[in-house]
This record gives structure tokens, C-alpha cells and sequence, in this order.
């Protein structure tokens, strides 16, 4: 199976009819609709969307699994997931989705092995890398130009500039 990308949150029930509140976070919440099936963490069906609308920001959808409000309230938190394979391929050569960076080698600007992109986590002040070095603690490293000169997504690398600590 692909990776997989985490597309939206329920947010819960929407009316007293079964349907449900979904929160998107890409550009276009009607997508979700196309993936159709949406997955739980561990990549099992969650939610089958049968229908969509947009109302406020969010996805009001039929799902298959849902046919009261009680039901669709359970479901409040959980995290919705697509395969990475049901993205469409980055536009150019200088876009990529963030999990693609997942798993690339780390190395420094001459070329060694610092370690492997853990994670891509933002805390609200920007995307960070979290590299696992091969011993010692993880290390974060701000992803901007700066501190990631280079990411060779067909080489299975990212260059990173590692933190310095004094």
C-alpha cells in the first residue's frame, strides 16, 4: 500500500439526517468526494463518501457507514486519510508533497549521511524536518531554503544544514 496523507477530520454530525461534518485540509474539499474512500490511520476504510456539499469551509457528506447523527457524532475527531497514489503527480520539477520527503536520506552539503526524514510536523510557525541520525536524538531542523538547500526527490535524498549548538 502507498503512504498515506492525512486529508481531513470529522468534526461530527451536521443536521439530525446521518449526514456528516468533515473538516478538509487541502485546496479543494470537493476532492474528497472523489477519493471516495477515506481511511483510518492504519489504512482501513473509515468513511465511504456517497455524496458532498460545501457549507462554511467544511464537507457536508453521506457516507455509507453513517445513517444517524449519533453515528456521525462518534465518529467526531477522527482523522480521514488518502493513498498517496490517488494524488495527482506535482505539477513541476520544484513542487512535492510533504510526505514524499518521508524516509529521503538526510545528508549535509558535502555529501555524508546525517540520517533519515522522520517527520514533517508544523506547529503553526512553519514546516520542521525531524531526521533520525543512525545514534543519538532526533533532530529538527526548519524547513526553509536556508537549513534544506536541496531535496532530489528521484535520488532519495534531501540536503539539510544540521542545527549547531554551542
Amino acid at each position: 500500500m502507498s503512504k498515506l496523507i492525512l486529508v481531513a477530520r470529522v468534526a461530527g454530525a451536521f443536521g439530525v439526517k446521518g449526514e456528516v461534518r468533515i473538516v478538509p485540509f487541502g485546496d479543494d474539499p470537493m476532492a474528497l468526494v472523489r477519493y471516495r474512500t477515506l481511511l483510518d490511520r492504519d489504512g482501513r476504510p473509515a468513511l465511504t463518501l456517497q455524496t458532498g456539499r460545501l457549507h462554511k469551509g467544511a464537507l457536508v457528506a453521506r457516507a455509507a457507514e453513517v445513517s444517524v447523527k449519533e453515528a456521525a457524532d462518534a465518529m467526531r475527531g477522527l482523522d480521514l486519510y488518502a493513498p498517496r497514489d490517488a494524488f495527482a503527480p506535482p505539477a513541476d520539477d520544484d513542487e512535492f508533497y510533504l510526505a514524499d520527503l518521508i524516509g529521503l536520506e538526510a545528508v549535509d552539503v558535502d555529501g555524508r549521511s546525517v540520517g533519515r526524514v522522520k517527520a514533517v510536523p508544523n506547529f503553526g510557525a512553519g514546516d520542521l524536518l525531524e531526521v533520525q541520525p543512525t545514534t543519538g536524538p532526533v533532530m529538527v531542523i526548519p524547513f526553509t531554503k536556508v537549513a534544506v538547500p536541496a531535496i532530489d526527490l528521484a535520488a532519495g535524498r534531501i540536503t539539510v544544514v544540521p542545527p549547531e549548538f554551542e
